[in-house]
């Protein structure tokens, strides 16, 4: 599998990139304001970047990790005799539970703040933006996924699997592409859709701070950081942050170096008054 995985991975992500980009083209959710031409090239740019840094630095990553705790009898689930669809679901699911805390850890700490905000200074919200994230945020994001890997024991072709639907659903729910709100409001009971998952990419702190989850929409509204629209609707929010507002900043070197920069912003996260504020415009409806 450690030979095969990266070119199973690499084979889904064009696969879903063309299938994402597509659907864009036929059916946009939002107009552009800025053209692919600028953003592309530079996003698609951090993604070969990361790549390659993951694989000079933690070749064997995510499934390797699984391959060494399984041999080596490690993890909770060395624990139990459960059948192997049951440890993969449980994989999965708390894998994806695991996500999003991080993902809520890297809005709460200013530090952390610093390197996710790339991911949030995209001034347009499309397939792209779904892989846009910064070196060092990647390599510590592995890291805590290798951690809970370990913890869990967690079966290398179940690891394989979350991987690559964590991938595509990144893709998925960052598409700049429209569904039925009928559809839209069944789905989301499930799975984050884009437009669930755009109100995230408001340049509103309250916004920002809001649907965490990437894959399964249930830690949301579990854990009260669910917020159903964005107050000026899908079509009149702003996307990004306050700051990094000039097109300049969507160039690669200029992506590489915002961590460094600038230390104003909306964060850090304030937990209960965010929470408060999304609960009271729970019922807000999309537009």
């Amino acid at each position: 599998m450690p030979t095969s995985e990266p070119l199973i991975r690499l084979g889904v992500f064009v696969g879903v990139f063309l299938l994402m980009t597509l659907w864009e083209i036929a059916a946009p959710r939002r107009e552009r304001t800025v053209g692919r031409a600028v953003r592309w090239p530079n996003n698609l740019g951090i993604v070969v970047i990361d790549s390659l840094l993951v694989r000079l630095l933690m070749p064997t990553a995510a499934v390797g990790t699984a391959l060494h705790a399984e041999a080596q009898g490690w993890g909770l689930l060395a624990l139990v005799q459960w059948p192997a669809w049951a440890e993969i679901v449980v994989t999965v699911v708390l894998l994806d539970l695991a996500i999003y805390f991080q993902h809520v850890l890297f809005h709460a700490v200013p530090a952390l703040w610093r390197l996710h905000r790339m991911h949030h200074a995209d001034l347009d919200f499309d397939a792209t933006t779904g892989v846009r994230f910064h070196p060092i945020e990647i390599l510590l994001s592995l890291g805590i996924k290798i951690a809970v890997i370990a913890a869990l024991g967690a079966p290398p072709l179940a690891v394989l699997i979350f991987e690559i639907i964590l991938n595509a659903t990144s893709m998925f729910n960052h598409g700049n592409v429209r569904m039925p709100a009928a559809l839209d409001r069944i789905v989301r009971w499930f799975v984050v859709t884009p437009d669930m998952h755009r109100v995230h990419h408001s340049i509103d702190p309250a916004e920002t701070n809001s649907n965490f989850g990437f894959n399964f929409s249930i830690w949301d509204r579990m854990l009260g950081t669910y917020r159903t629209a964005p107050g000026a609707g899908h079509i009149g929010m702003t996307i990004g942050i306050s700051q990094f507002r000039d097109v300049r900043e969507l160039w690669l070197d200029r992506l590489l170096t915002q961590p460094f920069r600038e230390d104003s912003g909306p964060q850090p996260f304030n937990g209960s008054r965010n929470l408060l504020r999304q609960r009271q415009d729970n019922d807000t409806s999309g537009r």
